[in-house]
């Protein structure tokens, strides 16, 4: 029997057919180097949950992040964060809101 945590019932609700559009849409995977959009996305989430800092919490968790469809390897997070635009998550958001039925924005 397997145990699907919590975190990965909430990352299931994103349609990744819906953020691959919104991706090609602010072109936000270009030049990503081993860090992509998906990765961006699954990494804050996670480290928002775990109430820890992005370096910290990812070097502890990137074995079980595995499964979520994280990129393993050397991330240089601070500069993806200062180089990535936040529009895809922005609009990523406002995707949700419509589709979990939410209409107070």
């Amino acid at each position: 029997m397997s145990t699907i945590t919590l975190f990965v019932q909430i990352i299931k609700k994103i349609d990744r057919s819906v953020f691959k559009k919104l991706v090609e849409k602010h072109h936000s995977d270009k030049g990503n180097k081993g860090f992509d959009s998906w990765t961006h996305l699954v990494s804050m989430l996670f480290c928002h949950f775990a109430k820890s800092t992005i370096s910290n919490g990812l070097r502890f968790a990137t074995g079980n992040l595995n499964h979520l469809g994280v990129i393993k390897g050397s991330i240089k997070i601070k500069y993806k964060l200062k180089h990535r635009t936040f529009y895809l998550f922005k609009d990523l958001y406002y995707e949700l809101v419509g589709c979990l039925g939410q209409h107070w924005y």
